[in-house]
């Protein structure tokens, strides 16, 4: 038999041991997936546009008023993008797969900020770089900057960036994403900006651009999508932009790969742009949970964890539990039954234990009440 490409004996599946749907009995602290409906006037929108038999074939980077609809929600956030040099994805990863593939050679390091979310490690080994893992600062979660210019080299092709972060829930200031751009431009590497939680900050300073700090303008490349502020994870829809050579590339990879997303999804990806008031309320619920569950795994004994300030994760920690972070999530499901994300599954994450608050408030107090008398009865 012929022989499996050997980079994906170095790849795992991240949290997927973890986020298979345990017993109905059980609260489940792990998806990173919004507990809200699409929008009804996003769903109506590709509704109508199956009936009008937008079926076919189209523009691989998205329609020209989809990529405009991108664009101009990107300038409310301060990203001026040409509509020309933005391509719509068939979600955020492949917008991710997009980018590493357009700029790793076998052997190039891309910088991740650990716990970095595991996919990255995974995405690049497909195209054979080398993942260096530079831990952040506790208990913020926030950049170590002597520890970045440590492990900086000459192989270095990039950097990832990911505020609001999953799995810490951190939001980088905007102060310290200058210095991101001043480090990427000192030696010379692509930023890879995944902004996908851009709309969920609970922080004093709003999500920040690399893009509009000296430095950062010709080597950012934005990636973001509908999933998580629109409550859309099932459609996948992504987009991806940058530098015009850049995005030249990017759409020969599209246009290889996926030719371009579901037709009649695009009319419902302009939609969605336009809502505000569906999605602000998404955000507010979002925030009074965290309130919630912050309060509640503040309350554990043995558990501590810093107030989240974007996305809707907690990175707590657990070790004055006495146990490892994997003997607690098991212990956790089979005695407490609640299921969460053990850290040690992400490099930089011992110790640690992430929780989605992207679930009702019922469900996080009832959670919360199970660990407190699992944890107090041990």
């Amino acid at each position: 038999m012929p022989e499996i490409s050997p980079a994906f004996s170095q790849i795992g599946r991240g949290f997927a041991a973890y986020l298979a749907p345990p017993s109905p009995d059980v609260i489940r602290f792990t998806v990173g997936q919004p507990d809200f409906d699409t929008p009804d006037s996003v769903v109506q929108s590709a509704v109508d546009a199956l009936q009008r038999g937008e079926t076919a074939y189209t523009r691989s980077q998205g329609s020209v008023s989809l990529c405009k609809a991108v664009s101009t929600h990107l300038q409310t956030l301060d990203i001026n993008s040409n509509s020309e040099d933005i391509v719509v994805t068939p979600g955020c990863k492949q917008a991710l797969l997009y980018a590493l593939m357009t700029m790793i050679t076998p052997g190039d390091e891309v910088i991740l900020l650990a716990p970095a979310w595991p996919s990255y490690d995974g995405m690049i080994r497909i195209f054979g770089g080398v993942p260096v893992h530079v831990p952040v600062l506790r208990p913020s979660y926030h950049p170590d900057f002597e520890a970045l210019e440590a492990r900086v080299s000459e192989r270095t092709k990039a950097i990832m960036l990911n505020s609001p972060n999953n799995p810490t829930g951190a939001v980088y200031s905007p102060d310290e994403v200058q210095k991101i751009a001043e480090f990427a431009e000192k030696h010379d590497l692509w930023i890879i900006d995944d902004m996908i939680y851009s709309t969920l900050v609970w922080a004093n300073h709003a999500y920040t651009s690399p893009i509009n700090h000296a430095g950062g303008q010709n080597r950012t490349i934005t990636i973001g999508g509908w999933s998580k502020g629109w409550a859309m994870t099932g459609w996948r829809m992504g987009w991806i932009t940058g530098p015009s050579d850049f995005m030249e590339a990017v759409k020969t990879c599209q246009t290889s790969a996926a030719t371009h997303i579901p037709t009649f999804l695009m009319p419902a990806g302009e939609v969605a742009l336009q809502l505000k008031e569906e999605t602000e309320q998404m955000a507010e619920s979002f925030a009074n949970r965290r309130i919630v569950m912050h309060a509640g795994l503040n309350s554990l004994p043995g558990v501590s964890a810093p107030e989240p300030e974007g996305a809707f994760y907690i990175l707590a920690d657990i070790a004055g539990t006495g146990m490892t972070d994997i003997e607690f999530a098991n212990r956790a499901l089979a005695e407490a039954r609640v299921q969460l994300i053990p850290g040690s599954l992400m490099e930089g994450g011992e110790g640690l234990v992430r929780l989605s608050y992207a679930t009702s408030l019922e469900n996080i107090h009832e959670g919360i009440k199970r660990l407190s008398s699992w944890l107090s009865g041990l």
